[in-house]
């Protein structure tokens, strides 16, 4: 271990419900510039984004439809979510984010859940990238939707990943009790050797930097590359979240910290005209500020 110092209608509803909610600020990325080849256009579960600094594919790991339950959300009153038409839950994903760097890194950002029916390892396939061709691995935390795909078995899926995770996330979850650490100790001890740990503000491979998002997890990453904010689990709830950043999932660990982050991290992304790429906003991922 290392210290490093440095469903489409529901999409649509989703979507249109953020588009309100930020007063036209908050865009969807055009189709045709998502698609970067036959295969991947032919894919609902994959979207290329062409930018600048890199390509960044989409990947939805979920194979099922995904709405977060009402009930997740205890500090929503019914009329708000009635009145979004929301009874029913709120559109989401479980995804993660290959980004190719001009300089031919392939950097991955969490790794989903890792079940039996999970996409990850065929999005990849139909990318064109082996799991042994992933140079780098970001983790924004390390609940078992974001690190559950790293391991199979007992074995590393990602064999050549150099792993980069926030210092203050490890710590807080080796310092866990043993039923909500297992996952966490296991899967970092597997990768140990390959395990560098950073402080917030560093500049990591691939020119990315990690930002404080502190508030779901204790240690909880976003990470900037270029015009791309990769947010983690800023939000579970985008449809509801985006115009009401005040309102948690029951998984945000520090309400308090989690609020004051969500609204910190969307001003700074509207301020600069950021996109957006959240593991759990609806698909296709991406949503761009204006």
């Amino acid at each position: 271990m290392k210290r490093h110092t440095q469903s489409t209608l529901w999409a649509a509803v989703a979507f249109a419900t953020l588009l309100s909610a930020c007063g036209g600020k908050a865009t969807k990325i055009p189709q045709h510039e998502t698609e970067k080849d036959s295969a991947l256009a032919e894919s609902p579960y994959l979207k290329t984004l062409n930018m600048a600094e890199a390509d960044v594919i989409w990947i939805q790991d979920n194979a099922e439809e995904k709405l977060m339950p009402r009930n997740l959300f205890a500090d929503a009153s019914d009329s708000l979510v009635n009145s979004l038409s929301l009874q029913n839950g709120i559109p989401s994903t479980v995804s993660t984010f290959l980004v190719r760097t001009k300089d031919g890194h392939n950097m991955l950002f969490d790794t989903g859940l890792g079940n039996a029916d999970s996409r990850l390892l065929n999005g990849l396939k139909t990318a064109g990238v082996t799991p042994s061709e992933i140079t780098i691995l970001y983790l924004t935390h390390f609940h078992g939707d974001h690190i559950g795909g790293m391991m199979k078995g007992d074995s590393v899926v990602f064999p050549n990943a150099e792993v980069y995770a926030s210092k203050t996330e490890y710590d807080a979850w080796m310092n866990m009790p043993d039923e909500q650490k297992s996952l966490a100790v296991k899967t970092m001890e597997a990768y140990k050797d390959r395990l560098h740990l950073f402080e917030f503000g560093d500049t990591l491979p691939g020119n990315v930097v990690a930002l404080n998002a502190i508030g779901h997890t204790p240690g909880h990453t976003i990470f900037q590359t270029g015009k791309l904010l990769i947010v983690g689990d800023l939000m579970h709830g985008a449809a509801l979240q985006m115009e009401h950043p005040e309102i948690c999932a029951s998984f945000d660990m520090d309400k308090e910290t989690a609020i004051a982050t969500r609204k910190r991290i969307l001003k700074y992304a509207s301020d600069n005209a950021l996109t957006m790429a959240g593991m759990h906003f609806p698909a296709p991922a991406f949503i761009k500020m204006e």
